[in-house]
């Protein structure tokens, strides 16, 4: 009888002992104390890593290695404070929901950028269960379906009825003949953070965006359509971002409300 032996399970953070020279920082930072100096080096226990990468960060001999994740660029560390803080909010201000679009595709690096924004966001938990779909060669069937549950839904006296019944629902109601549609999904905990970051990112490359709330509560109420989009296993859909260079110029920031401050 032949006994397999159990393949080692790589370790989630490696500490390079010749490089590092205990000064604690990643035992300070480390959010799941895994991590102590013992005879003036660091050194990681398994226990409680949730591989946020802290300690890789954090650490100023480069000393920390995380085998399972992907470094690539990790280096190229800019801190917000180099941005000017006053032009950011303009800009942060200055962005519109965007449902004209031209007739133009978006290239390839920059959707790579849109999904490396997203990305980066943080995660509950650092569980980083995010997954990017993109509608392709599937979009224009996928928009057909949801066009035809949703008239069937105002036709039926829906939750949608109020608002658009008499209204003639286009063949484009929902993607507005954008080039492309990513729908971002993974746990509710994560909903929202993923998406403005990709957005913020659209925005700087001279696309805009438009989050199709339609879709997602298609998608929500009709099981056939949330088959078509194949998600991942226990994924539920966090948004539905229309993108594409926008065929509409603005001139100014649109006012808003004061914001309701409150003070405990």
């Amino acid at each position: 009888m032949i006994i397999k032996k159990k393949a080692k399970k790589t370790p989630a953070v490696v500490v390079d002992s010749s490089k590092c020279i205990g000064c604690g920082l990643c035992v300070k930072d480390c959010v799941g104390s895994c991590l102590e100096i013992a005879d003036g080096k660091a050194v990681f226990q398994e226990t409680r890593c949730i591989g946020c990468g802290h300690c890789y960060a954090i650490c100023p001999q480069k000393a920390i290695d995380m085998p399972g994740l992907d470094t690539e660029g990790c280096d190229d560390y800019v801190p917000m404070t180099d941005f000017d803080s006053d032009k950011l909010l303009t800009a942060m201000k200055s962005r519109r929901t965007i449902r004209q679009f031209q007739d133009r595709p978006v290239e390839q690096e920059k959707i790579d950028k849109i999904i490396e924004a997203g990305r980066f966001c943080q995660t509950a938990a650092n569980h980083q269960n995010i997954a990017y779909t993109i509608l392709g060669s599937k979009q224009d069937e996928f928009e057909a379906e949801c066009v035809k549950v949703f008239r069937t839904a105002v036709q039926a006296g829906g939750k949608f009825v109020k608002a658009y019944d008499g209204f003639e629902i286009p063949d484009d109601f929902f993607f507005k003949g954008a080039p492309l549609v990513i729908v971002v999904s993974g746990s509710n905990s994560n909903k929202g953070l993923a998406t403005s970051y990709m957005e913020l990112m659209a925005d700087s490359l001279g696309l805009g965006v438009l989050i199709s709330g339609f879709a997602e509560t298609v998608i929500a109420m009709n099981p056939k359509v949330k088959r078509m989009l194949d998600l991942p296993k226990k994924h539920k859909v966090l948004s539905v971002m229309v993108i594409g260079y926008p065929a509409v110029e603005y001139q100014r920031i649109a006012p808003r409300k004061q914001a309701n401050v409150r003070v405990l």
